[in-house]
């Protein structure tokens, strides 16, 4: 099977699908590896390291798309010209990725449409089995890390305490709001820098974990549950939202740092900070938007920009972090990539059978259709 690996189109993309670690263990197992030429070089991993672990540099981007059995990336086909990906793939390629399709039943369309088998990393369920595999846990991680560096950079005044000549530092008040893979990397990165760190999270059962990195948990006690299973959150009572949003405007008013991750199943993110609870704020206090992806968790975020607002509070709202980390983060997708595929790899045949939960859970186009439901319900729904 021909394994390709593409150059990632989108303009503020760093990342590359497989990395050459990777390439040596898919080579050994029988893949036949075509890596892009310069690939790899916005992640600092270049053609001739590639070629030692065994893959042919394809020089042509037309060819790598047009000699795919199976295309390998980190976000979504553009469709866009002056190379609309979807077009070069050929039908029955298998396009192994992150859609997020809920966001993007457009191009999940065009997939089905194309005749592609696409697997969606993100769509992944979150068993026992999958962790290795899991992509959005590995980059949410990395979110998290650069997202309480973000907040130490932009605020300005020290994270730590400092006990100087001139008198004695006070530590800065990070809030951090959702205690997912990156809430809880962004509360230990700011203990890390000695801030002084309180969080929430409307799954009370994550109480144990905020405290064990270092956080003090701040908390209501919820009318229903707001757990989805698998790591994720429901959407709130309209009861327990107004009880929720007096703790978020409580905490903001005392904070210095607030930092935001909380998305509703993993995919869009729900509004919890106010204009009016900004404006409780204090001047030169930051907000770091880390759901801007998703929408933005902050009422006045305005997502891959950065605003200060007439009450002085700076609102960041990063888009694509862990491009910012573009080594380690395509190390870690690679070796998530690649777990899946020796997990499936049987006879040097990929095993798509969707009795399988993990495939059944990540499969979203075949044979020309959509076959996951919920992407399906979400696309018969879109104009």
């Amino acid at each position: 099977m021909k394994l390709a690996v593409a150059t990632e189109r989108r303009e503020d993309e760093t990342r590359v699908a497989l990395v050459p670690e990777s390439v040596k263990k898919l080579d050994a197992a029988g893949f036949q590896v075509l890596v892009e030429q310069g690939a790899g070089a916005s992640a600092h991993f270049p053609d001739a390291a590639y070629a030692e672990a065994g893959a042919s540099i394809v020089p042509r981007p037309e060819d790598v798309y047009t000699s795919a059995d199976l295309l390998l990336k980190v976000g979504v086909p553009l469709t866009t010209p002056p190379r609309p990906e979807i077009e070069l793939l050929r039908p029955a390629t298998i396009l192994l990725t992150s859609l997020m399709p809920l966001r993007n039943v457009g191009i999940v369309k065009e997939l089905a449409a194309r005749g592609v088998t696409s697997l969606s990393t993100d769509t992944i369920p979150r068993v026992t089995r999958a962790q290795s595999m899991d992509t959005l846990s590995s980059m949410a991680n990395i979110a998290g890390y650069r997202g309480a560096l973000l907040g130490a950079m932009e605020l300005g005044k020290y994270a730590p305490m400092f006990m100087t000549a001139a008198g004695t530092v006070l530590p800065a008040r990070f809030f951090v709001i959702g205690a997912g893979v990156a809430g809880l990397q962004a509360i230990a990165t700011a203990r890390r820098l000695g801030a002084n760190v309180f969080a929430t999270d409307v799954r009370p059962e994550v109480k144990e974990q905020i405290e064990s990195v270092g956080a003090k948990y701040v908390g209501i006690d919820l009318q229903q549950s707001a757990s989805a299973g698998g790591g994720y959150a429901r959407e709130l009572s309209d009861q327990d939202k107004a009880r929720q949003a007096e703790l978020l405007a409580e905490q903001c008013a005392q904070a210095d740092v607030v930092i935001t991750t909380a998305l509703i199943g993993g995919v869009f993110a729900p509004r919890l900070i106010s204009a009016q609870t900004v404006g409780r704020m204090r001047s030169g206090s930051v907000i770091v938007d880390l759901a801007a992806e998703g929408g933005g968790n902050a009422e006045l975020s305005h997502p891959g920009h950065t605003i200060v607002t007439g009450s002085g509070v700076k609102i960041v709202a990063p888009l694509n972090l862990p491009a910012t980390m573009p080594t380690h983060a395509s190390m870690l997708w690679s070796r998530n990539l690649t777990n899946f595929l020796l997990a499936f790899w049987k006879d040097k045949t990929l095993s798509l059978d969707p009795a399988d939960e993990i495939i059944r859970g990540a499969l979203i186009t075949r044979g020309g259709e959509i076959v996951h439901p919920k992407v399906k319900e979400a696309a018969q729904a879109a104009p």
